[in-house]
């Protein structure tokens, strides 16, 4: 690749922004006095152009900024609009819930329905609610640590399990755990408080559980921040029989793969998690997640004669668990993101990919495309990464931002962190064959140099 050509259409696409983008450029001006970063939530200044557009209004698949541009949404909030904008079901059960009250410090029948939904959607019999897969993933591993009384977990390279402390944590250059670069005031370096392993080394993950000392292994079935890192066959069998074999319990955050269908990855092919977590999307955007347990686990969380659920120990906070989100979840379950649904969901993302692969194919690229049911990425590698080292091995900001910009000067949206795109019952075929239009112009520039 030239680059020195990549560096000139970048700066082209720059231009192109900065002059269709006057409404958002002042909005932003404007946010940077009393928003720190501009932005509401600092991940969003990582959108290409040098700010965020504005948005206005969203419904379906389809987002309105400031400057009255409407974007085709393959980036659904980072997987959180995986239903979909306002989807009808969600958004009057909504209206209704919060006419009657949001917040009541008291559970609901939609409570014990989602958590009957979550049991026959995924497996685990016991559930608790949150405001985030964060909060889940928290609860869960404290739950972990209690219950075996082992203070340290273990994840695996370049996951992403939100902002829970102990999971910013990589193997370096040297092989030796190191906190990831970036990590900002950690209360505890992550190497004190965590083991990791590449994803997909079972000889490397049992050495480390052989020697008893970790509580839970925190894991994605497959990792997604990095870039889709699948498992290898016959990966996920040895996770659990080793676990199982040294007393270590099993968390799966389903908050990403989600996407593999309407029970996630642990249904479509059987997993058996002691700990589960999930987040995002099963709330149709609104914020709520829940952390789930076996039968087993559940009994021993009860035998802790010393541990305070209720006040000390309780995690999440005052609003987890609230009617709003409760009812927001079921409408969502029951009526967004069905079977039926992820059946739609999942042939549009097998177009896009097969559509991407074509463009890469064309253009002689060398780079890959994964999917992962409903969800698609590409990734400038000639393979798959088998492990997040080698996913974040294949980063390019310049190349990435070039993709982006021009995707987002077109009118189509993917995810800012990755290129990753994402499938929602109200996505169409014209939506995806848009991205596959607009990316093939993008390579087309690239390669003619």
């Amino acid at each position: 690749m030239n680059r020195d050509r990549l560096t000139s259409l970048l700066e082209s696409e720059r231009a192109r922004f900065a002059d269709e983008h006057p409404r958002s450029r002042a909005l932003f001006e404007e946010a940077r006095r009393n928003l720190l970063a501009g932005v509401p939530m600092s991940w969003m200044t990582m959108w290409p152009g040098g700010h965020p557009v504005f948005a206005v209004e969203a419904a379906g698949a389809r987002i309105t900024d400031a400057d009255g541009i409407t974007y085709v949404d393959l980036c659904l909030g980072d997987t959180g609009a995986m239903a979909g904008h306002a989807p009808a079901a969600t958004a009057a059960a909504l209206a209704e819930r919060y006419s009657k009250g949001a917040t009541l410090m008291l559970p609901t029948e939609d409570s014990t329905w989602v958590a009957a939904e979550l049991e026959r959607r995924f497996g685990l019999p016991k559930w608790q609610l949150t405001l985030s897969a964060t909060d889940a993933n928290r609860f869960a591993i404290r739950l972990a640590r209690q219950i075996t009384g082992r203070k340290r977990i273990l994840v695996f390279s370049y996951c992403y399990h939100g902002t829970v402390d102990e999971t910013f944590i990589v193997v370096g250059p040297d092989g030796q755990p190191v906190s990831r670069d970036g990590n900002v005031g950690p209360p505890v370096d992550p190497t004190e408080t965590s083991s990791v392993v590449e994803f997909n080394d079972a000889e490397a993950l049992e050495q480390v559980l052989n020697e008893e000392e970790i509580a839970c292994v925190l894991t994605e079935p497959a990792l997604t921040n990095i870039g889709i890192v699948l498992p290898r066959p016959g990966f996920h069998d040895a996770l659990r029989d080793l676990t199982s074999k040294t007393g270590t319990l099993l968390l799966i955050d389903e908050t990403h793969t989600f996407s593999a269908g309407p029970g996630g990855y642990t249904a479509a092919h059987g997993l058996e998690p002691d700990l589960f977590t999930i987040g995002k999307a099963i709330a149709g955007g609104v914020a709520a997640g829940a952390m789930g347990m076996s039968d087993e686990v559940a009994e021993r969380v009860a035998e802790q004669a010393g541990a305070d659920y209720e006040d000390t120990g309780g995690i999440g906070g005052t609003l987890a668990g609230n009617a709003l989100s409760a009812a927001a979840i079921r409408a969502t379950l029951a009526e967004v993101l069905t079977a039926e649904a992820f059946d739609r969901m999942i042939d549009l993302a097998t177009r896009f990919a097969d559509g991407v692969e074509g463009v890469i194919e064309e253009n002689g690229l060398p780079w890959h495309v994964v999917r992962l049911g409903a969800r698609a990425e590409y990734s400038f590698l000639p393979e798959p990464p088998a492990s997040g080292g080698e996913a974040a091995a294949g980063s390019d900001p310049e190349l990435g931002e070039y993709l982006h910009l021009f995707c987002l000067n077109r009118g189509v949206l993917i995810t800012p962190f990755h290129n990753m795109a994402l499938m929602s019952p109200a996505t169409e075929a014209a939506d995806v064959d848009r991205h596959t239009e607009v990316f093939a112009e993008a390579c087309e520039l690239l390669a003619a140099s």
